[in-house]
């Protein structure tokens, strides 16, 4: 029993490896009761790449049910990453051995449903590329967004 409701109280827990703050949002449906329908635009640094924040914005759904958490929001979404410092890759990742690495991960329903953004390194062009993309247990969904930092360097810095 206590196995059931740890299950349980741990699907309703945030899940992510990194933390987005709300840059801001704009409202795209009205709704009578409750929030409305928005675009949220967030940013989050890589943790393990310091040097590089990815800007994503993604549909939030309003009303009742979204306001207690419970509304599925749709698999919208976009995503810029830029080179904000100096970027030194881990060996791991520069040899090519962390391709598909998850650097962000957002619940978008009460249960099953998550917007992620995994990280590839295209060591040919010393760039990284952020894809961002929404899963679900059964069925995920095509929708996806893709981004590209170029390593370049940074005020005197080698990358």
């Amino acid at each position: 029993m206590r196995r059931r409701i740890a299950l349980g109280l741990a699907l309703l827990l945030p899940i992510g490896t990194a933390t987005a703050e709300i840059i801001g949002s704009v409202a795209t449906k009205f709704k009578w009761m409750g929030p409305n329908d928005k675009i949220l635009v967030e940013v989050f640094d890589d943790e393990e790449i310091p040097g590089v924040a990815c800007y994503l914005s993604r549909a939030k759904t309003g009303g009742v049910s979204g306001a207690v958490g419970v509304a599925e929001d749709t698999s919208d979404a976009a995503i810029h990453c830029v080179q904000v410092g100096p970027i030194t890759l881990p060996e791991d990742i520069r040899d090519g051995k962390r391709d598909g690495d998850e650097v962000f991960k957002k619940r978008t329903s009460l249960l099953f449903k998550s917007l992620q953004v995994v990280r590839f390194y295209d060591a040919p062009r010393h760039t990284l590329v952020y894809l961002s993309y929404s899963d679900r247990v059964i069925e995920g969904s095509p929708k996806n967004s893709i981004t590209a930092v170029p390593i370049l360097p940074w005020s005197g810095h080698a990358p």
